[in-house]
């Protein structure tokens, strides 16, 4: 039935994600801060991301070493971004928002590669971004905090759609164990110009907040390795990140159901709002078997 299974790898990121997001935000809601949690998430990736060192590839010299310090670049952009609408806004409009970077990939995919797209995942991507538009819509005024919901997950769902289409383009030649990890590691090495804007030092982060900030980054980099993975090693990444936009399928519901587990406040918006953007997840599910099948 399914004629590409290496789809099933961003169908599982898009519901590891979940469980990162809920307990990223549950972290910052106990202290553990916007600039911290990114230091932390983007160091702790550089470490789990090494054993792709493992599937080897040719590299390439010196002078092409701009390729990944871009990427890496993409990659804090986008973390830092998507940390800002998660912590600092509401789940169940960020998730979808950054579900944007569907319709950016497809629309970058032949721009930057040169490579037609067929029909049906056109139809995919739109039914997913109509999907997307629904969710953010449905009850938007109640959510307080729907600007930066929005202007952030909008900016981290561009670096990111970016940062996708670069490593199918570029994978090829470095080879996904040589560039992935490196990509990863100058990532952390970004990072730590985070350190002046922390508000205390990682060591004063409060105790109560540092089991969900591990667990929320350690998932957030295990979804992180499946995805960049299926792209670096199988390009498809209109596809992949089609199937990956049903993490605003799985949210609003563990919001629904789960939610009051990890205090999170959204569980509390009614049957209404929550059953809308529900509607609007089952147009992202559509366009996921158009892909599957």
């Amino acid at each position: 039935m399914l004629e590409r299974p290496h789809l099933l790898l961003p169908l599982a990121s898009s519901i590891i994600y979940v469980l990162g997001a809920l307990l990223v935000r549950r972290a910052a809601d106990l202290g553990a801060g916007l600039w911290r949690t990114t230091f932390v998430a983007n160091t702790l990736s550089a470490v789990l991301f090494l054993p792709l060192k493992l599937l080897g590839g040719p590299g390439q010299p010196m002078a092409l070493w701009w390729q990944p310090a871009l990427l890496a670049a993409l990659l804090v952009l986008g973390q830092t971004l998507g940390f800002l609408a998660l912590t600092r806004g509401d789940v169940t409009v960020a998730t979808p928002v950054l579900g944007f970077k569907t319709i950016l990939v497809a629309i970058l995919t032949p721009l930057l590669l040169g490579l037609p797209l067929p029909s049906h995942l056109w139809w995919a991507a739109s039914l997913s971004t109509a999907g997307i538009a629904l969710l953010h819509l449905t009850g938007a005024r109640h959510t307080r905090r729907l600007g930066i919901s929005v202007t952030a997950a909008s900016g981290a769902a561009v670096a990111f759609a970016l940062f996708d289409v670069l490593i199918q383009r570029w994978s090829p030649a470095w080879g996904a164990g040589q560039l992935i990890p490196f990509v990863m590691g100058l990532g952390a090495l970004f990072s730590l110009s985070f350190v002046p804007f922390f508000r205390e030092p990682l060591w004063k982060i409060p105790p109560g907040s540092w089991m969900p900030l591990l667990g929320g980054s350690a998932c957030i980099s295990a979804q992180g390795i499946l995805l960049i993975t299926a792209v670096g090693v199988f390009g498809d990444a209109t596809a992949i990140n089609v199937v990956y936009a049903a993490r605003s399928l799985w949210m609003v519901l563990a919001v629904w159901t789960i939610g009051h587990w990890f205090h999170n406040p959204e569980h509390q918006l009614g049957p209404r709002i929550l059953g809308g953007r529900l509607a609007g997840a089952t147009l992202m599910t559509t366009a996921i078997v158009l892909v599957l099948l």
